[in-house]
């Protein structure tokens, strides 16, 4: 098993270009089965999840040509509605496949997804949406069974403004006839980024980007060539690096206003940061006071994926902070790795309140899912001394490179 080796006490220089959004990326992934032409998906990140999602989607019949870092999808030969569960199993993002294939081909089998154990996730939003817009759909012995001859448009009021259930149903009402009205819905650029594509292909959506989006359903969509946007969250994991190191970095493929909740505390944090339209400057002196408090939300409020990575830089800023999880019950998981690692951190229900310490020591620690696994490496790059961090695994199924981007910059970091 790979690890990450870390001689922290590095400052941090240099500029990046921002891989292109994993979770962007997915959903699109997805959606390109309901194209009757061919598909091209510009700059696919290399991650796991996508790996996947490309293996379930050529197990149904979809052929996949990569060219460089382009990934071509040809739809011609789809014989199959059922998704493999030794598949979906491994990856949460298989589920955006239930809304395209009922769209398209009225059928759909697949096993409940898995993914990264940060608490309890259920599917009842996707599932009462589809069932809202006419879809049967049965759950038995482990596997979901959809019907989705009787589709039709209707208004689907979430009760939560869940990212997947808003693209998944999205991707349903794009082909089934009538006006599909998603209330409440999710508000992320990511949305608007599978709106944007679904759109190139012909589709007919309004309004992704805001609570209220209205589809028109169409008969057919065309193929189309479409570059997924860039990573808001590893863009946000490399800001939190910097503004803990000191330094000066820019990043580029990144639009800023997708990180306005964390830019702004970044500034409240001795930061000197300058944003244009697709690119951030940073500078920092790596010596920061507390935020204060910090609440998790739907977007535009402070993301949860940033709440590890920003815990990290708490642990040694000066002063108290309290961070509220209000997304995911069991996002904390890095907390005992950080207290390891010299860090103050007491849990009270939703809550981490953590004391800033001068320094942090380096330590051998696990990463238990995605984002702590990141807050451990941010962690690392600034403690004194040497860190290990186990199951790195988890780190690569949502940063392409890690130890390569931030050695591009002065860490010292190494995959062992």
């Amino acid at each position: 098993m790979d690890k990450f080796f870390i001689n922290g006490g590095k400052r941090l220089e240099g500029a990046l270009e921002i891989s292109t959004s994993k979770n962007a990326t997915l959903p699109i992934l997805a959606a390109s089965i309901m194209s009757e032409g061919e598909i091209i998906v510009n700059k696919v990140p290399n991650f796991s999840d996508v790996e996947i999602m490309l293996k379930i989607l050529s197990s149904i019949g979809c052929l996949i040509t990569k060219q460089n870092n382009d990934v071509i999808i040809n739809n011609d030969s789809i014989n199959s509605f059922e998704l493999p569960a030794e598949l979906t199993k491994e990856v949460r993002a298989s589920i955006f496949l239930m809304g395209p294939l009922l769209a398209k081909f009225k059928s759909a089998k697949l096993s409940y997804p898995g993914g990264c154990n940060i608490g309890l996730r259920p599917i009842d939003l996707h599932l009462n949406g589809l069932r809202k817009l006419g879809a049967k759909i049965i759950e038995q012995h482990g596997y979901i069974y959809c019907d989705g001859k009787n589709m039709h448009g209707a208004v689907v009021n979430l009760d939560f403004p869940s990212v997947g259930a808003t693209e998944n149903l999205i991707m349903a009402a794009t082909l089934i006839e009538g006006t599909t009205q998603i209330i409440n819905a999710a508000r992320e650029p990511e949305i608007v980024d599978l709106a944007n594509f679904i759109n190139s292909m012909g589709g007919k959506i309004e309004g992704a980007g805001n609570s209220v989006i209205t589809i028109e359903g169409v008969k057919k969509l065309k193929g189309t060539e479409y570059k997924p946007i860039g990573d808001r969250i590893v863009a946000g994991t490399y800001l939190i690096a910097v503004a803990m190191n000191g330094g000066k970095v820019q990043l580029t493929n990144i639009n800023p206003d997708y990180l306005i909740s964390l830019i702004d505390k970044l500034k409240n944090s001795a930061c000197n940061i300058d944003t244009k339209f697709d690119r951030i400057k940073i500078e920092s002196i790596g010596k920061f006071k507390a935020l204060g408090n910090i609440d998790t939300q739907p977007y535009p409020g402070f993301p949860t994926d940033l709440q590890a990575p920003i815990m990290a830089m708490q642990t040694i800023g000066e002063g108290t902070t309290v961070i509220s999880e209000n997304v995911f019950e069991s996002r904390f998981k890095q907390v005992p790795e950080l207290i390891r690692m010299g860090a103050t951190i007491t849990i009270k229900e939703k809550s981490a309140i953590i004391v800033g310490e001068k320094q942090l020591y380096g330590a051998e620690v696990t990463a238990s899912d995605l984002r702590a696994g990141a807050s451990l490496v941010l962690a690392g790059l600034v403690a004194k001394g040497y860190t290990t961090i186990n199951d790195i695994y988890h780190i690569d199924r949502g940063y392409e490179n890690l130890e390569v981007a931030l050695s591009s910059l002065g860490a010292d970091i190494k995959r062992i």
